[in-house]
């Protein structure tokens, strides 16, 4: 009985594992993925990296999620 209880913790340490690599795999992705669409909106805004601070970072993507809002196709 011992044996199986061993085993059984066994696999679930090994799909914890899978689970924990998953997670971080997906996380990743997101951030790649945010990555990416910062950059294109900062290109096809033509904005310059230098005259972008925290406050202007947070307007301009409270701006750019309304115009989402209100343009939105679900609309």
């Amino acid at each position: 009985m011992i044996g199986g209880i061993v085993m059984s913790q066994s696999n679930l340490e090994k799909q914890e594992s899978k689970l924990k690599a998953l997670n971080q795999k997906i996380k990743d992705e997101k951030n790649k993925i945010e990555q990416r669409l910062g950059k294109q909106i900062i290109s096809q805004a033509n904005l310059d990296y230098a005259n972008l601070s925290n406050d202007q970072i947070k307007l301009l993507a409270k701006q750019f999620s309304e115009f989402l809002k209100v343009n939105s196709v679900d609309h």
